[in-house]
């Protein structure tokens, strides 16, 4: 069991795994940084010095707290949208780099550039007999 174990969290795959959630879960907390700290609030000025996070529905006691769903909401789509940006990215490069070279032909085994001689030898006898 331990040797299976062993063959399956040492894959490449899931190694690969491992290090993509730890570089995403880095980028996204820069992404996550971009939105609250830069993009939030040159929103904010440009809509009147609305700072999301205070839009609050008050019925009574309870609370609905609609400018964090917002600021939620739109986080995900720039931290979406940023990471659609660096996969493709990512997988241009990756293109670039695997681009396979066109092989050149193989080289012809001794019988068949025989053949090829005796065909070419039999064509010339056909022009000049003819």
């Amino acid at each position: 069991m331990w040797k299976e174990f062993k063959a399956f969290a040492l894959k490449g795959n899931v190694l690969d795994l491992a290090i993509g959630v730890i570089i995403g879960g880095a980028f996204g907390k820069i992404v996550t940084s971009l939105v609250n700290d830069m993009l939030m609030p040159l929103f904010g000025i440009l809509m009147g010095g609305i700072d999301f996070k205070d839009l609050i529905f008050q019925y009574g006691e309870t609370k609905l707290l609609y400018g964090a769903f917002l600021q939620t909401v739109i986080d995900f789509f720039i931290i979406s949208f940023s990471i659609f940006l660096f996969v493709k990215g990512l997988n241009r490069f990756k293109r670039k780099e695997e681009a396979p070279k066109p092989e050149a032909p193989p080289e012809p085994s001794k019988e068949e550039a025989l053949l090829a001689e005796i065909r070419d030898l039999l064509k010339q006898q056909g022009q000049t007999g003819a």
